[in-house]
């Protein structure tokens, strides 16, 4: 990593986000669409056929344009994560760069993914009043905010306590407990969503749904921080020295 430049490592992260975005639209387009398809069923039902508003793009595109939508985000996000990676790989505990792009891509996932699927879990079409898209917004992302101030806190204890004398296990145990607390912390503090699920929406089908979502991001972060760590591992092993 010492001899890469910062754009070699984000030339790098981008082709390990394409390759992401490529598994994560997979996932999308065989998990996730068959229970959207159902929920947009239901929805439709409940709107009545007289009522119900043709789509401005069909359901074909509309499917081929998220595909196309997840390339993009794994790549942008990928970007940020080559220039995170490169800020704080010193920071890392891990002693190859194949560990630390697979923990900063764990990170990652709990902060940006996870926690706020905890407390805000996906909801399939039919879910959501329209007037209240800006509040669940901003609660959404200003948990986000918060999660990664946390998981920065996490960061500066492990690294205080790293110019002491404590062991270097001692010292991930006390980061990990102050994320975990800060996180724990965040989930009962935060204010629920004002949205209820309507009755119509069978119990099987939201639980599918948010569990096919989060296996789509998890897809997407797993194969960007294995992809990124074996992008930077070099090639070539150095051959042993001679006895």
């Amino acid at each position: 990593m010492s001899s890469l430049t910062l754009g070699a490592v984000l030339r790098r992260a981008a082709l390990a986000g394409l390759f992401a975005g490529v598994a994560a639209a997979l996932v999308a387009l065989l998990v996730v669409e068959p229970q959207i398809d159902k929920a947009l069923v239901i929805e439709e039902t409940r709107s009545g056929a007289g009522a119900h508003e043709e789509p401005v793009f069909g359901r074909a595109t509309q499917v081929f344009g998220g595909m196309l939508a997840a390339v993009a985000v794994a790549v942008c996000l990928a970007l940020v994560v080559g220039v995170v990676f490169a800020r704080v790989r010193h920071r890392l505990p891990a002693t190859t760069d194949f560990g630390r792009s697979a923990l900063l891509a764990l990170i990652g996932f709990t902060t940006v993914v996870l926690l706020p699927a905890l407390k805000y879990p996906p909801n399939p079409p039919g879910v959501g009043d329209p007037d209240t898209v800006t509040e669940r917004t901003v609660q959404y992302l200003t948990l986000i905010a918060a999660a990664v101030a946390v998981t920065w806190l996490a960061f500066l204890v492990h690294d205080r306590l790293a110019a002491r004398p404590w062991p270097p296990a001692h010292r991930a145990a006390l980061a990990v407990s102050v994320a975990a607390v800060g996180y724990i912390a965040l989930l009962m503090t935060w204010p629920a969503s004002p949205d209820s699920v309507p009755s119509d929406i069978p119990a099987a089908l939201l639980w599918d749904f948010r569990l096919a979502s989060l296996g789509e991001l998890a897809t997407l972060w797993t194969v960007l921080g294995l992809g990124f760590g074996l992008l930077l591992t070099p090639r070539t092993v150095a051959a042993p020295a001679p006895a």
